[in-house]
């Protein structure tokens, strides 16, 4: 999750759509396109590799391109989403990824639902998948079946119900890895389990500050070890990675936060190493 992050391939938002119907705080359209544009414009100077793929219209929640697909070593693992304004997202983004050169190797089928947001990398051969309700039963037992066949192994991170299923709430809302072993962490929302083993595996955490939850403020984008990628919403967690020793580079997201997406949310990371 922190390791450098050479290829990456965005969205950029469609401004055509339901927008309330998915959950969006009504966005200025053109703003939210300059504001995907600066952040694309950011990732660049950073010396990442940026693939722009364009939403189809009316797909608002597209321009979230890490939820849809989950990349590993061996390829892509095309998803399947309870939320229905994204249903038609893993078909698409799959195909995009493919173009881009990332073979799809396994989708999840029958029952199983999933939202990459509820997966991060703890180390090269272990991958920690939040259970929640955007991520079943199912889907935990399918991927241990896939990311098996790689020796990679499942570790399970229970969620709390906080404000319900209609709310987004993802395993990477509440953590963050931005270095081997230093992670950004949501603490009243944390799974305890989910401290212990980071503790367990040598990270020290940052806490995020308790106001900026809605903020993204535990939303982080590493670039590379300690260099990272953050919305400007956030004072309070820029200060604490400050005073952490990260390097903390930000990018305009009024409009962009009304979808409760963050730079993570944003990225379907196609290369790191």
């Amino acid at each position: 999750m922190s390791a450098d992050l050479r290829r990456v391939l965005v969205v950029r938002p469609t401004t055509t759509g339901d927008f309330a119907g998915a959950g969006w705080r009504s966005p200025d359209g053109d703003a939210l396109l300059r504001e995907h544009d600066a952040f694309v414009a950011l990732l660049d100077g950073l010396g990442v590799e940026v693939v722009v793929a364009t939403a189809p219209m009316g797909m608002v929640d597209a321009c979230f391109a890490y939820d849809p697909v989950f990349v590993t070593g061996a390829g892509a693992i095309q998803l399947q989403m309870t939320k229905p304004a994204r249903r038609d997202e893993p078909a698409f983004l799959a195909a995009e990824v493919e173009r881009a050169g990332v073979p799809v190797v396994a989708r999840l089928s029958g029952a199983a639902t999933a939202d990459g947001g509820d997966m991060f990398w703890l180390d090269e051969d272990t991958l920690v998948v939040g259970r929640g309700y955007r991520t079943n039963r199912a889907a935990h037992e399918q991927l241990t079946e896939i990311l098996g066949r790689e020796g990679v192994t499942v570790e399970r991170a229970d969620l709390p119900h906080h404000l319900g299923a209609a709310h987004v709430m993802h395993l990477m809302s509440v953590v963050s890895p931005v270095a081997p072993d230093l992670a950004v962490v949501f603490e009243p929302l944390a799974p305890v389990p989910l401290l212990e083993l980071l503790a367990d595996r040598g990270y020290r955490t940052v806490a995020a500050d308790p106001d900026e939850l809605d903020d993204q403020g535990c939303n982080v984008l590493a670039v590379r070890p300690g260099v990272v990628v953050m919305t400007d919403t956030a004072p309070g967690t820029r200060a604490a990675l400050d005073a952490a020793g990260v390097e903390v580079h930000t990018y305009t997201a009024a409009e962009v936060n009304k979808g409760d997406g963050g730079p993570t949310c944003l990225t379907r990371p196609l290369l790191r190493g």
